[in-house]
């Protein structure tokens, strides 16, 4: 079978599994350096595909399952189930790609790929990342990328420009940091207390606070607006996706749970301060953000206590606000020492 010279990504779930799948488009392009990538997705995550330099052709998910498909004007020949669906699957089969890429663990890919890859995620002790990298084998890269060696791969530098309006909003001369309490319901939350907390131990002098969160996020949001609304700015519920990621690479830190900003600010090499639960498979090994400056906290524990019960889980509520604060306090003191700032 022809070696191809165009594949297609298929990743179509949330922001964070999004941004952790786009390594393997830069390592198709290390091997294929001529080739086209494409990333079918959804337009909820395309903001986060069109950033990356890698990836030359979003695809939505709905239009690869109803109408013709074509990459620099040619029919697919791979296609990477990163994310196991039945009916992407079964239209890769149906569209004749001749690679089609999954995993054994899944009955449908025994039905619909040609080249299947003996996976499991649920028991891995892997990265998400590294997992994602792992569907290449049948492409003959079977390189096991180590965490640093992925953090070199992330890349979303093809942002738009930041409307002035939110450019506006930004201080120079303070560390501007962003904090996202909120996660649509999709991780252990800190709580909103711990959160008011950190922001009456930050030095205002020094950093410039930011409140993000969508819309429907809001109403959760007041009781921390009313106890230090003078300290923050509040961005939520403002900003589209592509207006938020050119956001976020103007700021220099990001604080929230395991969700999809955090894994923005990491792959924009912003400092990326995550706060997670000490639970398999939703624990930071397997699910920390990857970039240059990321500050994990966790308890050094495993537990399983909350697993059936989101809203309870003492061992995210155990991490005080002071850990982050003198993290936080170091990561300043490096960035006025290379600002020449006397605060």
């Amino acid at each position: 079978m022809p070696t191809p010279t165009n594949f297609l990504i298929s990743r179509t779930d949330s922001l964070g599994d999004v941004v952790l799948t786009l390594p393997v488009a830069a390592v198709l392009k290390q091997h294929f350096p001529n080739a086209t990538i494409g990333f079918i997705g959804t337009p909820y995550t395309k903001a986060i595909v069109e950033a990356c330099p890698h990836i030359d052709v979003f695809i939505d998910k709905a239009d690869f399952l109803s109408g013709p498909v074509t990459l620099a004007g040619e029919k697919p020949q791979c296609l990477l189930h990163i994310l196991p669906r039945a009916d992407l699957a079964k239209r890769g089969k149906e569209l004749q790609i001749p690679w089609r890429i999954g995993t054994t663990n899944r009955w449908f890919h025994w039905l619909t790929c040609n080249k299947l890859v003996k996976l499991s995620r649920s028991n891995s002790p892997l990265h998400e990342a590294q997992l994602n990298l792992k569907l290449l084998k049948p492409l003959g890269i079977r390189h096991d990328f180590t965490l640093p060696e992925i953090a070199q791969l992330v890349d979303m530098s093809r942002l738009p420009a930041l409307p002035a309006p939110f450019a506006a909003l930004l201080q120079a001369d303070k560390f501007k940091l962003i904090l996202h309490p909120k996660s649509r319901g999709s991780a252990r939350e800190w709580a909103i207390e711990h959160y008011i907390s950190l922001i009456k131990l930050l030095d205002t002098d020094k950093f410039q606070i930011f409140i993000s969160g969508t819309a429907n996020e809001q109403a959760a949001l007041q009781p921390l607006f009313a106890a230090v609304g003078e300290r923050v700015t509040d961005i939520s519920g403002l900003m589209s996706l592509p207006e938020f990621i050119p956001f976020v690479a103007a700021c220099d830190g990001l604080v929230a749970c395991s969700t999809g900003p955090l894994h923005i600010a990491a792959a924009l090499q912003k400092h990326a301060l995550g706060i997670y639960p000490p639970m398999r498979p939703i624990h930071p090994g397997r699910w920390q953000p990857i970039g240059q400056h990321t500050h994990i906290f966790v308890l050094d524990k495993t537990c399983n206590d909350c697993r059936q019960d989101k809203a309870q889980c003492p061992c995210t509520q155990a991490i005080q606000p002071l850990a982050l604060k003198q993290t936080l306090d170091k990561i300043y003191a490096d960035f006025a020492r290379q600002r020449g700032l006397t605060r």
